[in-house]
């Protein structure tokens, strides 16, 4: 059984690693757009439009693949690969993002810039799209393409190396972090994701350890004591044993309230583009920031006491608890025909 666990440090780069990281997320963001709208492209050619005239060769074209469908593929669908017994090529059709993968060097021949980003990053950020279109294919929304607001990473799956305090990124070079809490011994790095946030740089490094032996679960005769959680509306988690764990709700306080008010009313009232605006911008994300953590922090917090229960085991309820919000909402129609003396 491999141990897969991640730790995220604060990265303490230069002005030139710095500038070098913010470009490569403007161009990790252009790349995935690019990659979308070639796969939605290819989509409409195949089952809207048809056959199609194409600009370079001027000469009618078909495409074979769908690069929406599970199995499709953009660009050479067939591929030579291993053959069997009898001669015949073993999965020949390959899927949209090794088409794309494959075509990454074109990409730094047509445009050199890219040539400055280390290639493993440039792959799992097609990869990611990959993953956002198996979620669609599961049933959740249609991938969407990314602004400045929510693409801030990349990936590292190769190349990285910590030492001390510092750490190295393929292209990036040595920089280091502040080290608040050591790996243990006999765990390796297998990836990192360098992430931007309001006030700085931060490094999540995912670790393995193969050392750690296997879990056996026990048997139904041998759980004695269960404790059930279920997720509150009103209250954050209730549990089986009667306990009910507070919901803090640190973005609806009368405090939370009125500093976001008027951090966004201050951001509001400053000229689109200027550089006071993008300060303003920049408090009220600090602000944000702190929120998301201490609501990250209590949710650690909980699910440690949640753990460390003396219990067998922890049950789960698996609820849609958006759906049941909607669902208990009162409608206006409704109000006014319960309430009519209240409606003037």
């Amino acid at each position: 059984m491999n141990l897969l666990t991640n730790y995220v440090y604060k990265l303490r780069p230069n002005k030139t690693q710095e500038l070098k990281m913010s470009n490569w997320v403007d161009m990790l963001r252009s790349h995935f757009n690019w990659c979308l709208n070639d796969r939605i492209t290819q989509y409409s050619q195949q089952f809207i439009q048809g056959n199609y005239c194409d600009i370079r060769t001027q000469g009618e074209a078909c495409p074979l693949t769908s690069c929406v469908s599970k199995n499709g593929a953009t660009g050479e669908p067939w591929k030579i690969g291993k053959t069997d017994k009898e001669g015949k090529v073993k999965n020949p059709r390959r899927n949209p993002g090794d088409i794309q993968i494959t075509a990454l060097p074109e990409l730094k021949a047509a445009r050199p810039w890219f040539a400055g980003i280390d290639s493993t990053v440039l792959q799992q950020n097609i990869k990611r799209l990959d993953t956002a279109y198996k979620n669609f294919f599961e049933g959740r929304g249609f991938p969407k393409f990314k602004n400045r607001s929510n693409f801030t990473s990349f990936t590292f799956v190769m190349g990285v190396k910590i030492q001390g305090s510092k750490i190295y990124l393929p292209k990036l070079g040595w920089m280091r972090f502040y080290n608040s809490r050591p790996i243990p011994n006999g765990f390796t790095v297998k990836a990192c994701t360098v992430r931007k946030r309001q006030n700085g740089w931060y490094v999540s490094v995912r670790i393995e350890d193969k050392s750690v032996p296997d879990y056996t679960t026990k048997s139904l005769k041998d759980v004695v004591k269960v404790i059930g959680c279920d997720l509150g509306l009103t209250k954050l988690v209730h549990l089986s044993d009667g306990t009910q764990i507070q919901n803090p709700k640190f973005s609806t306080t009368k405090k939370a309230k009125r500093t976001l008010k008027i951090r966004q009313r201050r951001v509001s009232r400053k000229t689109k583009g200027s550089k006071n605006r993008k300060k303003a911008a920049k408090k009220l994300g600090f602000f944000h920031q702190k929120i998301s953590d201490k609501r990250q922090a209590y949710h650690w917090k909980v699910a440690n006491k949640i753990v460390f229960r003396n219990v067998d085991a922890i049950a789960l309820e698996d609820l849609n608890i958006l759906g049941m919000m909607r669902r208990c909402r009162v409608s206006a129609i409704a109000y006014i025909l319960a309430r009519p003396e209240k409606v003037v």
